[in-house]
């Protein structure tokens, strides 16, 4: 049997607007993610995601970023959005993560990439990894990216993330391999604006290391 291409998936983040997502559907990417975290440019209302939602193309995943939002409110996120995924960047401890009935994502601080194997085995329930530039307790989303090399094995799908562009993200790919990729501010104009030619320029590399990655493995 033929195995098929590696293919790596991709996940826009940070979405404000339809024209956006419906330029991330033509374009074939994975998911979008909706953010609700409180410290955020990028956050949405419910009201907005949930019309955000009604107005999706089919097979588009919704991922709902959150950092220490109240349970309440993160109910209310699952009932009236149901997203696909659930994306943890605050204090949650792995009860918190898996008390929606949900698979969720669990971020990484990768300021200090040592430190990944310990989330790795305190949240081994998560269905992967975000590993962002971040420190822990900061927000993501800040355009900074971390060294790559400094990745160690992983037991769990991972996303990498972090100062992610159209002009890096080949790169990335090709020296990371990971399951997916996830860039919010380097697709925008402003925060929560995304460009479509960014958009385009993003995908199309992905897909250019996708392919340099088949031939190496033959």
């Amino acid at each position: 049997m033929v195995s098929a291409p590696r293919r790596t998936r991709i996940k826009f983040c940070g979405m404000t607007r339809a024209e956006d997502i419906a330029c991330a559907a033509e374009l074939g990417v994975d998911a979008i993610g909706l953010i609700f975290a409180m410290r955020s440019p990028r956050r949405v209302g419910l009201a907005t995601a949930r019309a955000l939602r009604t107005g999706l193309p089919p097979m588009l995943g919704v991922v709902a970023l959150l950092m220490d939002n109240e349970p309440s409110e993160v109910r209310q996120i699952v009932q009236i959005l149901r997203p696909e995924l659930l994306q943890f960047h605050g204090s949650e401890d792995p009860g918190e993560c898996a008390a929606y009935g949900v698979p969720w994502l669990k971020a990484v601080p990768m300021a200090r990439p040592e430190t990944a194997r310990d989330y790795a085995t305190r949240y081994a329930a998560a269905s992967g990894l975000v590993l962002d530039s971040h420190a822990a307790g900061a927000a993501g989303g800040s355009g900074q990216r971390f060294a790559w090399d400094a990745i160690p094995e992983l037991p769990r799908p991972i996303l990498l993330a972090g100062g992610l562009t159209p002009d890096n993200v080949f790169d990335a790919v090709r020296s990371v391999r990971p399951w997916a990729v996830d860039v919010s501010s380097g697709i925008e104009a402003t925060p929560g604006i995304k460009v479509p030619e960014k958009m385009r320029r993003f995908v199309s590399e992905v897909l250019r290391a996708d392919a340099m990655n088949d031939v190496i493995d033959e």
